[in-house]
C-alpha cells in the first residue's frame, strides 16, 4: 500500500473547494496522471456519482472507476478501482482565514495480486504526483474569481 498526505492552503473559501472538487471530471484540470476522466452515472453529482478515469503515470495508462462515496461540508473522498489497484483520494477542506481553506489531500492506493511487487517504486512516483497534484490546486484557486 501507498500512502501519500499533502497539507496546504489555497486562496478559495472551503464552500468553494468542496464544491469545485466533487465533480470528479475535473480531476483533468488539478490531478497530473488524469488523461480522461467522465462522468458514467445519471443527473446531478452525489454520493453514489461514478467516473470512468484514465490516467497515465510513470509511463503506464491505466483505466479505474471512480464513485464518490462522502460528500459533506469540509470533505470529499473519492474511491477508485480496477482488477489491480484501489486508489481512495481523501480530501479535509477547513477554513484558514481571510478567505482562504486549508486542504489535507490523503491518497491511498492499495495494489491488488503482482501489482503489490510495485508498491515500493510507486511510493516514490506517487509523492511527486502529490506534490504536482497540490502545485495544480493551488494555481487553480489562485487564477479563480
Amino acid at each position: 500500500m501507498v500512502e501519500v498526505t499533502r497539507n496546504f492552503t489555497v486562496d478559495a473559501t472551503p464552500e468553494a473547494v468542496v464544491d469545485y472538487l466533487r465533480d470528479f471530471s475535473r480531476a483533468t484540470e488539478w490531478d497530473p496522471g488524469t488523461v480522461t476522466c467522465e462522468q458514467t452515472s445519471p443527473g446531478p453529482v452525489a454520493v453514489g456519482t461514478r467516473w470512468h478515469n484514465v490516467s497515465k503515470i510513470g509511463g503506464m495508462e491505466t483505466e479505474l472507476t471512480y464513485e464518490l462515496t462522502r460528500l459533506e461540508p469540509g470533505r470529499v473522498v473519492f474511491v477508485g478501482k480496477n482488477d489491480t489497484a484501489t486508489s481512495t483520494d481523501d480530501i479535509t477542506v477547513t477554513t484558514g482565514g481571510n478567505g482562504t481553506a486549508k486542504l489535507t489531500y490523503h491518497a491511498t492506493i492499495e495494489f491488488h495480486g503482482a501489482a503489490k511487487l510495485a508498491s515500493p517504486i510507486a511510493k516514490l512516483v506517487f509523492e511527486k504526483v502529490g506534490k504536482d497534484t497540490e502545485d495544480s490546486l493551488v494555481r487553480i484557486f489562485s487564477t479563480k474569481e
